[in-house]
């Protein structure tokens, strides 16, 4: 395990930190933004009422950040030789850029100074097989792992973590067949966490006191397969890059007893997917990586984020 403390002078450093790119995003966005070549990348998060974004790279764990105005491009943070970064979550509260992957042979929680990129706090995971995806709550940093049936659940206090990781195992309904199970991981309105499952498909909704899950009804259609996932209300949008280069678009319902139902809407898509894996809303548009999983050569291979409209 590696842990890095956080100084007691972050709390007000990163309150006071500007992330680039304030404007709203909505006005003139990029269509199409290059990222390095032989980037792999795999997550993607915006700033919410800016133009900021964040990418990592399953290569060696460098981050970029960029403007979806414009299309311009930094490194934040430098790689590391073994690390491989999927999942990533940016808090406003603090301007903590939240990133999960693989170090080595270990899963890897990291916490990023959004204007800096100095690795704030990390974390290895003990008994991890594939850390994927995460999703930030006032209280807790959730993390989902594709090959263990549990949530990893990183306790904050005004934002900041604090202390040791604690595990919640995915119980009721969940399905434990398939190589890749959980993946793209939101909090719900309602204080529970919604899934998509890769292997079996469909929407997931977890009762984060008990791990309890149940499935959430699709109504006028199917979802098969399932990666990143992003909430816009009660809208959901599920990525799909292994059976078919779309974003799927479903309404959330709220019913009786804490129960959720969700609606098919529609299927966006566009020429510009290639295998896409994570998505991330900035205002009228949705911002979609590209892993181009399968590709030739990868490490010279092209990567870009293709702007989707976030029809709900």
């Amino acid at each position: 395990m590696r842990l890095r403390a956080i100084a007691p002078a972050l709390a007000v450093a990163a309150l006071a930190a500007a992330v680039p790119a304030t404007a709203d995003a909505a006005v003139s966005t990029q269509a199409r933004i290059e990222l390095p070549a032989g980037f792999l990348p795999e997550g993607i998060t915006t700033v919410t009422g800016g133009s900021a974004f964040f990418a990592g790279s399953m290569v060696d764990g460098r981050i970029v950040t960029g403007d979806v105005r414009t299309g311009a491009l930094r490194t934040l943070t430098p790689g590391t030789t073994g690390r491989a970064l999927r999942g990533m979550a940016y808090d406003p509260r603090t301007r903590l850029l939240w990133a999960v992957g693989t170090q080595g042979s270990q899963g890897i929680v990291l916490a990023v100074d959004s204007r800096s990129g100095a690795v704030r706090w990390s974390h290895l995971i003990a008994g991890a097989a594939f850390v994927n995806d995460l999703t930030i709550t006032p209280g807790a940093v959730w993390v989902t792992d594709s090959g263990v049936d549990r949530l990893t659940r990183v306790a904050l206090q005004g934002g900041l973590p604090v202390g040791e990781p604690t595990f919640l195992p995915l119980t009721g309904a969940w399905p434990t067949a398939g190589d890749l199970r959980a993946n793209g991981i939101r909090s719900l309105v309602d204080g529970s966490l919604l899934l998509d499952h890769s292997s079996a498909g469909g929407l997931w909704r977890v009762d984060p006191a008990t791990g309890v899950t149940t499935a959430v009804p699709i109504k006028g259609g199917s979802l098969t397969g399932g990666d990143g996932l992003e909430l816009a209300g009660n809208t959901a949008f599920v990525v799909r890059g292994n059976d078919n280069y779309s974003v799927s678009v479903l309404t959330l319902g709220y019913g009786a007893g804490r129960s959720v139902t969700a609606t098919w809407r529609r299927t966006v898509t566009d020429p510009g997917l290639d295998v896409p894996s994570t998505t991330s809303r900035a205002g009228k548009y949705l911002f979609t990586i590209n892993a181009r999983f399968g590709v030739a050569d990868p490490t010279s291979a092209s990567y870009w984020i293709t702007r989707l409209p976030a029809t709900t």
